[in-house]
Order: C-alpha cells, then sequence, then structure tokens
C-alpha cells in the first residue's frame, strides 16, 4: 500500500466502528518525505509525501489511510528529552536557555506552563543548563507534541 497524503486527524467521529491500526515514528523521521514502514497489525506501507512535510512534519494522529473498515494513523513515539524549567524569580532566564538551545540548532518546544520548554536529549546540553543559576534541567521520556513547537528547525546537528 502507497500512502501519498495525510487525509486528516484522528478523532472519535472518523474512529467509530473502524479498525485503527499505527504506524510508528521515531519524532526525527517526522520530517522525511519517504518511508517503508509496518503498522502495528502487520500491514505494509510505503509512504511518499509532497515537499510540505519537510517543514510541517507528521503528527500524531495523523491519517494516512482510510477506507470503510479501517484507519491507519501515524503514532510519534516517546524519546528522551531534557525538560528545562525556569524559577519564576529567575524569569530572565528564558532568554538564555531559548538562546542556547537555538545556537544549537536543535528544536524547540513549550513545555507544560510559560517557564518550562523541551528539547531533544543530548548530554552536554544537560550539563550546560545544569551550571545555570535559577534553571532546572532533568531527562525525561516524552512525546514530543509538534503543535506546541515553537522552533521551526526540524533536525539539530553540532559544531
Amino acid at each position: 500500500m502507497i500512502c501519498e497524503k495525510i487525509s486528516g486527524k484522528l478523532d472519535p467521529a472518523k474512529a467509530s466502528g473502524k479498525n485503527i491500526e499505527y504506524v510508528d515514528f521515531d519524532w526525527e523521521d517526522a520530517f522525511k518525505k519517504i518511508h517503508r514502514k509496518v503498522s502495528d497489525q502487520g500491514t505494509e506501507i510505503g509512504i511518499r509525501l509532497d515537499d510540505s512535510i519537510l517543514t510541517r512534519g507528521l503528527q500524531d494522529g495523523d491519517i494516512l489511510y482510510e477506507d470503510d473498515a479501517r484507519l491507519i494513523v501515524v503514532r510519534i513515539l516517546p524519546c528522551p528529552v531534557i525538560s528545562v524549567s525556569i524559577d519564576p524569580d529567575h524569569s530572565f532566564m528564558v532568554a538564555k536557555v531559548c538562546y542556547e538551545i537555538g545556537n544549537r540548532h536543535a528544536p524547540l518546544f513549550y513545555g507544560k506552563d510559560a517557564l518550562s520548554f523541551l528539547t531533544p536529549y543530548n548530554e552536554p546540553m544537560l550539563q550546560m543548563f545544569g551550571k545555570l543559576h535559577g534553571v532546572k534541567a532533568e531527562k525525561a521520556v516524552e512525546k514530543l507534541d509538534f503543535d506546541r513547537r515553537i522552533s521551526s528547525g526540524a533536525h539539530s546537528h553540532h559544531h
């Protein structure tokens, strides 16, 4: 089966009475145009998407295929992240945290509130955040929500 477009988002009304198959993606693979995958129920799937996926990315709940009996849906897997929270008395550190993440070309996501952020895990960044006064950073495993993405870049690289 070849899937060439995203036909919407999973919602209970569309799923009613249909078999739902999930196709798992690591967050960094969500911005690739071509994939060969197997669903959680064994369906082999070829995915060939247009250039818009390079900036939008596949998102959790995207429907890749739909017919009267089933839906094939994207599932973004949880991954190691750095969860950063800034003490309210040190809110000026928001700029420093965001600068450091951006300077490393790493994706940046809003956290649970205005003083928290997520970025994919890497040990040097975690150690650097540990040296900043008023900033708490810890390794966690979470699902990155692309609707909460701040930065437009999809991939990190190292200098």
